[in-house]
């Protein structure tokens, strides 16, 4: 019921005069070479053509598999303002996948002796962070990687919806989004429950930023730089020309407005939880990189992969990874919906194949277009794993 209610508070903050957030965006070019034969290129790039003629600003697919390599494609406008043609080189965001990273590097950490997960979180925050999370010291650092702190989510809080509404050019600090849980009850016995919250992964960069210095650099070492991903940037990518423009349905009506602006801001301040783009092909190097080996030892890809389950008792969630099935297919990977995009980056065990989906459309709400979102990415991996 909370969802719904901030949905229906960010329509009608945003029901003002609408602001004109564009931002430029220029063409490019990616120097990873693709397969020019990739045998489902035909019919994948018909398919985005078709959502993106039916209204969906851009749209971008990357995908691996050892049999045929690398291709991807893409369809529609990186800023519709000029008709800037969506490339395969244009950078995405990743909303919620910025959380694989996020584990990656925590476990680094543990890897390196800094951490153990099953100490309280207070054994590495300073009081002032720690003392925002009601029994924080019943709450283990693993049970922030895999959700079942039972702490709440600060993003859908309304009074923090309010204040980033009324004020979308506003950056904000850890510390101040942790205020917006202040002394909230926890929502279940912590390690009893799995569901989801924003809020364990921004305490994990904030526990990072304690232990290692700057979780940023973190991620920057841990995950960027062992696998040469040129095209990835975790905050500090507002100068980046081959960033998309942003488009978002406010009413659901189909008419798009530019949030460019207000989305760079909004994920440049985000702490773990999201913060990071990259181009669509950079996005299926790191998934590939981490399953196959390249980023964690044995050891800490079996500890990534312990699922914790959800409320069927059906295995759902890892360390900063999900355990999901697609056209009736197991796939490990992670999902993000933002204020001006929407992604997936799945990998496919059967069929090992790594796939990437990537729009400038805003997903965070109900719409037309949102549900063409939904529809392409159903379709997409129907063609792909059939």
């Amino acid at each position: 019921m909370k969802f719904f209610f901030i949905v229906a508070l960010l329509a009608g903050l945003l029901a003002c005069e609408p602001n004109d957030f564009a931002t430029p965006t220029v063409s490019c070019t990616e120097t990873t070479s693709i397969n020019a034969n990739y045998s489902k290129a035909q019919p994948i790039q018909t398919l985005l053509d078709g959502f993106t003629a039916k209204g969906l600003p851009g749209v971008a697919v990357a995908v691996y598999s050892p049999k045929e390599g690398y291709w991807a494609g893409a369809s529609g406008y990186a800023r519709l303002e000029d008709k800037t043609a969506m490339q395969i080189c244009h950078l995405h965001y990743s909303q919620s996948v910025a959380k694989s990273y996020m584990a990656v590097g925590m476990l680094k950490l543990v890897e390196a002796g800094k951490i153990e997960l099953d100490k309280p979180i207070t054994t590495y925050l300073p009081a002032h962070l720690s003392d925002n999370v009601t029994d924080a010291e019943t709450i283990t650092v693993r049970m922030l990687l895999n959700h079942t702190s039972g702490i709440p989510n600060y993003s859908l809080d309304t009074d923090y919806v309010t204040v980033f509404l009324q004020n979308p050019l506003r950056s904000f600090t850890g510390a101040e989004y942790l205020s917006y849980i202040k002394n909230a009850p926890l929502l279940f016995k912590p390690g009893s429950y799995f569901q989801y919250s924003d809020t364990n992964y921004l305490l994990l960069a904030l526990i990072a930023n304690q232990v290692h210095g700057d979780h940023a650099r973190l991620i920057q070492d841990s995950v960027l730089n062992p696998l040469n991903l040129q095209q990835t940037f975790y905050h500090n990518f507002q100068q980046q020309t081959n960033l998309v423009n942003s488009y978002f349905d406010r009413f659901g009506d189909g008419k798009l407005e530019n949030v460019s602006q207000m989305q760079q801001v909004n994920v440049n301040s985000l702490m773990g939880d999201d913060g990071l783009v990259a181009s669509p092909l950079d996005f299926v190097k790191f998934l590939r990189g981490l399953l196959e080996g390249k980023l964690l030892s044995d050891k800490s890809m079996m500890t990534m992969m312990t699922w914790v389950n959800d409320k069927n008792g059906e295995p759902s969630y890892g360390m900063g990874l999900y355990h999901v099935y697609y056209s009736g297919q197991l796939a490990y990977g992670h999902g993000g919906a933002g204020l001006g995009a929407g992604c997936a980056l799945y990998y496919f065990p059967e069929k090992q194949l790594y796939v990437f989906m990537g729009t400038n459309m805003g997903t965070l709400t109900d719409g037309p277009y949102v549900r063409q979102v939904g529809e392409m990415k159903d379709q997409l991996l129907d063609l792909l794993l059939k």
